[in-house]
């Protein structure tokens, strides 16, 4: 039997910021029959996880492609690779059976064929919405809990500031900072948003970076006493202004420097003298770092929802057509906590 499978992918690499031009959606007939005892299994898609990182690897270089594998450069023409929900359709693996729920590395398409050794484990939806698995409990939430508890170690009064406070992981950084006992200030691109975070989400405070002229000062002017712990989203004059406002023993986790991504002439600079003056900490980091405290975050993170105590910001498009549009507005700031696109129904 075979199906038709439609995936997306780009026609050329990118280099700034994408464009509709970039991209193209593909047909190919796909065989639903694998070779007996391979370890593949053939799945349907039903909704994919949609990340800045990925521009990365769009490009023709980018030095992350050198350092993991979930980065390396894509080729044009060829599936793209990304986080997502799916059901079995053929299985030659003994770990899984037609029907059952996967989570893990599935592609930009309607049907994945998963080579045996590929990052994917079943999953028991526990009866929250497969959206929550594939962001809030997946990597995005993941990347909040890590950064902050593993490499912030935030102590109960600390004052956290977040940048892109109201994306798919900047919203969960700030919550679990409020609920651990921290002073929290976020920053957005709209007022639509920043009133979002200071009334859904709890932040002590925020504001809107693109009303202010001088980053230095408005920082100033949210932490007069200094920031302790910095979560960086951004990178370039956000990250050089939060530096410059921190205290001595003041840690900064970088997760991801989206103002960079697509402009190559911004970078971040921060006072040097400052840093090692006041020994801050500043470390990158990747979420699949930190697998190891995945259920400590998954039991927690379930503690907090199930009272209510954490809001789960998705943003979710429908039909796989609608994932060039959706990956360009990450960069454009369209997108309101974890941007998803459902290819197709469960």
């Amino acid at each position: 039997m075979e199906v038709t499978n439609k995936y997306v992918t780009i026609k050329r690499h990118v280099e700034g910021t994408p464009k509709e031009s970039d991209f193209e959606i593909k047909t190919v007939t796909l065989c639903l029959s694998i070779d007996s005892g391979c370890g593949d299994i053939i799945v349907k898609n039903l909704m994919v996880s949609i990340d800045p990182y990925q521009i990365n690897r769009m490009k023709s270089y980018s030095s992350s492609h050198e350092t993991i594998s979930y980065a390396k450069g894509i080729v044009p023409g060829e599936e793209i690779e990304a986080y997502g929900v799916a059901r079995v359709l053929v299985s030659e693996n003994p770990e899984f059976e037609k029907g059952d729920l996967v989570i893990g590395v599935i592609t930009w398409g309607e049907y994945s064929k998963i080579p045996s050794g590929r990052m994917i484990r079943k999953l028991e939806p526990m009866g929250l919405p497969l959206s929550y698995h594939v962001g809030f409990l997946g990597f995005s939430g993941l990347t909040a809990y890590a950064g902050l508890f593993e490499i912030c170690k935030p102590k109960k009064g600390d004052k956290v500031f977040v940048s892109a406070a109201s994306g798919s992981v900047g919203n969960l950084v700030g919550q679990y900072a409020k609920l651990f006992g921290c002073y929290v200030v976020g920053c957005a691109g709209s007022n639509k948003k920043v009133k979002l975070l200071k009334e859904k989400l709890g932040f002590d405070e925020a504001f809107n970076y693109k009303e202010e002229t001088d980053l230095k000062s408005t920082l100033k002017r949210y932490f007069p006493d200094g920031i302790d712990i910095y979560f960086d989203n951004v990178g370039a004059e956000m990250q050089e202004a939060a530096i410059s406002n921190m205290n001595t023993h003041g840690r900064v986790a970088v997760c991801g420097v989206i103002s960079e991504y697509t402009d190559s002439g911004k970078r971040a600079a921060p006072d040097m003298t400052s840093v090692i003056y006041k020994r801050i900490k500043i470390q990158g980091f990747l979420a699949g770092d930190y697998m190891h405290v995945y259920p400590d975050f998954l039991s927690k993170t379930n503690d907090y929802l199930s009272v209510g105590k954490l809001q789960v910001l998705e943003d979710i498009s429908y039909g796989l057509e609608s994932i060039p549009c959706a990956f360009m507005g990450l960069f454009r700031g369209d997108n309101i906590g974890k941007k998803l696109v459902q290819i197709a129904e469960e």
